[in-house]
């Protein structure tokens, strides 16, 4: 049966692979450079003044590289069709990923009805201007002009909208050629009217005074305009949706995302520039000054300075809105349909969303779907509100995506390949994150209305996945699954975990653990992550339960009669992040693990189980090597250099020291530079524990290093255990720390300790 299914699943029809580096590129710009910044050229202008107008765009940009940064490296790990979904369902777990899905399928759908009006208007502004459309006027006595006219545009927007779906329909080769080409004509149009302003100020400087005053209406004006024209930088998204149709993932989408984001700042600020020098002050018409003027006119203050800027202004206009918005409208037709096809992909929304035309290999429920919420809001809805609202959507989805890239890279790093990686991590995802929430908040003195559709929206979703997605969510190969549990008891007792790998050690590393938990009056958590193969499917992982629950009732035999124990096997890709996972969902105060042995990469914890269960766990962690069996330690050393996990690596060693006549040396190593005071420190240990003052011995070695110092002294002890490093995780990249490799090359057992610190722990691995 597992095989029939597994062909079934190789047999499933998958999008196709025919996207280049060019055309997801262009596909980023033909979404950004849309109507949006035509529009919110002219309210921008207004609003403030026209050194604002160029610093909104400017800094928009700057806002908008960040995010893009962070898709790009989640893009280049996880190349998958559903972008923000995708990104959320890892770092987030499935009610969030839904949600994001959700938002993302909505936003996209209605920025595609806004882009099919847009174009429908400039449209029939265009035809009216020549004089195409009087003769119908003539022929309709009974209706003004104004009327004919909006009807005439719903009907122009809704076939638009049908033809471009219909090229989605046709494949994604088809959608990114005809995208391609439509994004190259409009970035023609458009940076034609940038030149022209540039040539104007070469032929006529004193058009640099239309900037004079800089920032007539204060630097706070910046948030609502940003806010407002944010939606124009919108796009390089849906390059992430391209996942499973790019050529060469890893690589070109990362690229293809900073490529449109720095081509479209620069496009976006020379056109800025254009507009404010493009009215000579106090010429025939303008009777203020110059951004006054244009400002006066809004959402067509634009089109106003580009017919006043260069000869038949108003044609190359009308051309580049045409050639912008039709791009824009392929590009969310293409993002929401993807979108919806991964939440069906995941059954979180019916099977139709996830069926993929058999010739065209198009996911044709979903772009149904999707076409008819943009047919609808085109024909019915009016789209300015709503289109703040898709706005404010995209500021949650980004918002959502940097906190995924931090906690992706934080908890799975280990895991996936990346092809591209953010730098100075964490601090731009931060940066975005608070600026995204700034300008969201900021948005309600341009849209109340949106601050009441996107919470509606976000309702609907939690509903939608409560009462349909959750019971039928496939399970993803980065989730946790439980297979098999045992809770018998449940008490209020201090809780150690003890992760045992198989049956060979696990009786070894049971007795190894059985003084601590008899110190500590301990109920014990038994568990054990199942290594299921990566080609194997998460569905299948069951098969792998018999060996985990022999090494469970292994361990059971040694530990129930004298302590309360529970059960739980596990499956996950990635070890260590199911068991830091089952620390916090248990509330484990200490976890008990072996030795891994010697890590297999050079980086901070790539390859390795132990180190990032070490860096993540919130608990106590006692790490074993060779200890198991029935090993006395009458003979322990304990190295000191005053770490924060110096006073629990000896209150562990007085609790594995077989009696009260074990001998226990503090050492610590003198390079030189001069030593810690270890009798102060024995001292305070002493009064802690409650112990005899003779308990602890010091001693103080000279050694050229301490790595040299504690491999020479360990040679006379039974036992070493010592306290992990608490640098920043970036200072621990490309070696080893020393208690690591102290326990590389001690040929004696060592424990390595690391006590939980909360938020002190926290702040010194990452800062």
């Amino acid at each position: 049966m597992a095989k029939e299914q597994t062909n079934n699943k190789q047999i499933q029809p998958e999008l196709s692979r025919e996207l280049s580096l060019f055309h997801i590129t262009m596909m980023g710009l033909g979404m950004m450079i849309g109507a949006g910044v035509f529009l919110g050229m002219g309210i921008s202008i207004g609003k403030a003044g026209p050194g604002g107008v160029v610093l909104t765009f400017a800094l928009n940009g700057l806002l908008a590289l960040l995010t893009a940064m962070s898709f790009a490296e989640l893009s280049s790990a996880i190349p998958r069709a559903g972008g923000a979904y995708n990104f959320a369902r890892i770092g987030f777990g499935r009610g969030t990923s839904f949600v994001a899905g959700w938002m993302e399928w909505f936003a996209s759908s209605v920025a595609g009805s806004m882009y099919a009006l847009t174009f429908a208007i400039y449209t029939v502004r265009f035809c009216q201007t020549l004089g195409w459309l009087d003769p119908l006027f003539a022929s309709m006595p009974n209706y003004e002009p104004e009327q004919i006219a909006g009807l005439i545009e719903k009907a122009v927007a809704i076939f638009t909208a049908l033809l471009f779906i219909y090229i989605n329909y046709r494949g994604s080769s088809e959608t990114g050629k005809i995208g391609a080409i439509i994004t190259v004509g409009q970035t023609i149009f458009v940076v034609t009217i940038g030149i022209f302003g540039v040539v104007t100020v070469m032929n006529d400087p004193s058009r640099l005074s239309n900037f004079v005053p800089f920032m007539p209406a204060g630097w706070l004006q910046l948030l609502a305009t940003m806010g407002f024209t944010y939606v124009a930088f919108e796009g390089y998204e849906v390059i992430a949706q391209a996942g499973d149709e790019a050529i060469d993932p890893r690589r070109n989408l990362p690229k293809a995302m900073i490529y449109s984001v720095i081509i479209v700042t620069f496009i976006y600020v020379l056109v800025a520039f254009a507009t404010v020098v493009s009215v000579k002050a106090n010429t025939a018409g303008v009777g203020e000054q110059p951004w006054e003027w244009i400002g006066n006119f809004k959402e067509k203050g634009f089109g106003e300075a580009v017919a006043k800027l260069m000869p038949y202004g108003n044609l190359v206009l009308t051309l580049a809105v045409i050639f912008s918005s039709t791009s824009a409208l392929n590009a969310t037709i293409y993002s929401g349909t993807r979108a919806s096809y991964a939440l069906g992909r995941d059954a979180m929304l019916p099977k139709f969303f996830s069926k993929i035309h058999k010739k065209n290999k198009t996911p044709y429920g979903a772009l149904l779907s999707t076409g008819c919420i943009i047919l609808f809001v085109a024909t019915f809805l009016p789209t300015a509100d709503v289109a703040s609202s898709a706005s404010i959507m995209f500021l949650f989805l980004f918002f959502l995506v940097n906190l995924s890239v931090i906690k992706i890279r934080r908890n799975m790093a280990d895991e996936l390949e990346y092809g591209f990686m953010l730098p100075f991590f964490p601090i731009p995802p931060i940066l975005a994150i608070i600026c995204q929430i700034v300008l969201a908040v900021w948005l309600v003195h341009m849209s109340w209305i949106a601050w009441i559709i996107a919470p509606i929206w976000v309702a609907s979703g939690i509903a939608m996945y409560i009462f349909y997605a959750k019971s039928r969510a496939k399970t993803s190969d980065h989730e946790i699954q439980i297979l098999y549990e045992e809770l018998l008891h449940k008490t209020d007792k201090y809780n150690v975990m003890v992760a045992i790998s198989n049956p060979s050690n696990a009786a070894r590393m049971v007795q190894s653990t059985y003084r601590i938990c008899g110190a500590k009056d301990a109920q014990v958590e038994l568990i054990h992550m199942v290594p299921v193969p990566d080609q194997v499917h998460l569905d299948d992982a069951g098969e792998y339960l018999i060996t985990g629950k022999e090494a469970l009732h292994e361990a059971m035999l040694y530990l129930s009669i004298h302590f309360p124990i529970n059960t739980t096997i596990r499956y996950c890709r990635n070890i260590a992040r199911g068991i830091v996972s089952a620390i916090k969902e248990k509330r484990t105060d200490m976890l008990v693990l072996g030795w891994h042995g010697k890590r297999d990469s050079l980086l901070f914890n790539i390859g390795s189980t132990v180190d990032p269960i070490i860096e993540r766990a919130t608990c106590d962690v006692v790490v074993l090597k060779d200890c198991g069996g029935n090993k006395t330690f009458d003979n322990i050393m304990v190295p000191i250099a005053g770490g924060p996990n110096s006073a629990f690596a000896v209150d562990i060693a007085n609790i594995v020291s077989e009696n009260n006549d074990s001998k226990i040396t503090l050492m610590t190593i003198d390079t030189g530079r001069g030593a810690f005071d270890l009798k102060e420190f024995a001292a305070i240990q002493t009064q802690i524990l409650g112990v005899s003052k003779n308990r602890f011995a010091t001693k103080v070695i000279k050694a050229r290093t301490p790595l040299r110092g504690i491999l020479k002294a360990a040679k006379h002890y039974d036992l070493v255990v010592m306290g992990t490093s608490n640098k920043p995780i970036l200072a621990q990249m490309a070696r080893m720390t020393l208690p690591e490799k102290v326990a590389t090359r001690c040929n004696r057992p060592v424990i390595i300790v690391k006590s939980n610190q909360g938020v002190r722990s926290w702040f010194n691995r990452w800062i």
